[in-house]
């Protein structure tokens, strides 16, 4: 038996099979391209200010909120392993912000029409995060800045929900 027939015998080689999925890739992007060309390629009715956030100095409160937040709540891990456990509630009001600035970050990015409403909650927990980092300020840089960035994202809020 020759080398051509073992290879018919065996199935298909890998050669082979690296070929047709190099072929199946390249006919699948290909339509991915095509299709994306004909969603965008009038731009009729494509409105681009739908696409960026309508409140951009809000989202940078907020995420920079998180940032800070992040920050706070490993602050806060490094004091438990110290065994300093003085901001346990500054961590737990730290988390809550984080969950729910998390989410706000999303729906501000998103245009959402559930921005209203959201911020509400946003801005009562951030306020509360505020009020109880605020009690460590003098001692912890991070819980400092914290409140900080949680009273910008109170005041981003207020300005521009009524």
């Amino acid at each position: 038996m020759n080398k051509k027939q073992e290879t018919s015998n065996r199935g298909i080689s890998r050669r082979d099979l690296l070929i047709g999925a190099g072929a199946a890739a390249a006919v699948m992007s290909g339509g991915v391209a095509q299709s994306a060309e004909t969603m965008h390629g009038d731009h009729a009715g494509h409105r681009h200010e739908d696409h960026t956030p309508k409140h951009e100095g809000l989202l940078e409160s907020v995420n920079n909120c998180l940032d800070k937040g992040q920050r706070c709540i490993s602050h806060c891990f490094v004091a438990f392993k110290e065994g300093d456990t003085t901001l346990a509630d500054c961590a737990a009001k730290a988390n809550e912000m984080l969950a729910i600035c998390n989410g706000f970050s999303y729906l501000v990015t998103a245009n959402s029409s559930y921005l209203q409403g959201y911020a509400k909650v946003c801005k009562a927990v951030c306020s509360d995060c505020e009020s109880e980092c605020r009690k460590h300020e003098e001692k912890h840089m991070e819980c400092k800045a914290c409140a900080e960035a949680c009273e910008d994202v109170v005041k981003a809020i207020s300005a521009i929900m009524v």
